[in-house]
C-alpha cells in the first residue's frame, strides 16, 4: 500500500525516480546534461529543500527558484514540449510512489510551477 509523502526521504526517493525518467528521455535530458551540466549530488539536495518548503512551509528553500530556469532559458529555449514532458514526469512518479494530501499537493504545485514557469517563459519571448 502506498503512503503519502511524510519527510524529507520520501522527497528525495521521489526526485531520484523522477529524475531517473528525465534522464532517460532523449527529449528533454538534454537540458539538464548538456546545457544545465547540473550534478545530481548537489542538485538533489536543492530540490529537497524546496519540495519540503512546498510541502511542509519549512525555511529551507530560500533562493530565486525562477532564476536558474531563465537563465537555462537563454541558453536553450524551454518550450512547452519540456514543460508537457517534465509535468507529465512529475505526476508519474507521484502516482506511482504515493498517495494522499501531500501527493495531490505535490502534483497541484508541480502544475503549477510548470504554467508559470511556461508563461514567464513566452512573456521573454514576445519581448525579444
Amino acid at each position: 500500500m502506498k503512503t503519502d509523502i511524510r519527510n524529507r526521504e520520501d522527497i528525495r526517493l521521489l526526485m531520484e525516480r523522477f529524475y531517473d525518467k528525465l534522464l532517460t528521455d532523449k527529449s528533454i535530458s538534454y537540458l539538464f546534461t548538456d546545457v544545465a551540466k547540473i550534478n545530481l549530488e548537489e542538485h538533489f539536495p536543492v530540490l529537497v529543500d524546496f519540495w519540503d518548503s512546498i510541502l511542509f512551509q519549512s525555511d529551507t528553500y530560500q533562493k530565486n527558484a525562477m532564476k536558474p530556469h531563465l537563465d537555462l532559458h537563454q541558453q536553450s529555449p524551454l518550450e512547452a514540449r519540456h514543460f508537457k514532458t517534465w509535468l507529465g514526469y512529475f505526476t508519474a512518479t507521484v502516482d506511482e510512489l504515493f498517495e494522499g494530501d501531500k501527493a495531490e499537493l505535490a502534483r497541484q504545485r508541480a502544475t503549477s510551477i510548470a504554467t508559470i514557469m511556461q508563461i514567464k517563459m513566452i512573456e521573454i519571448k514576445n519581448k525579444i
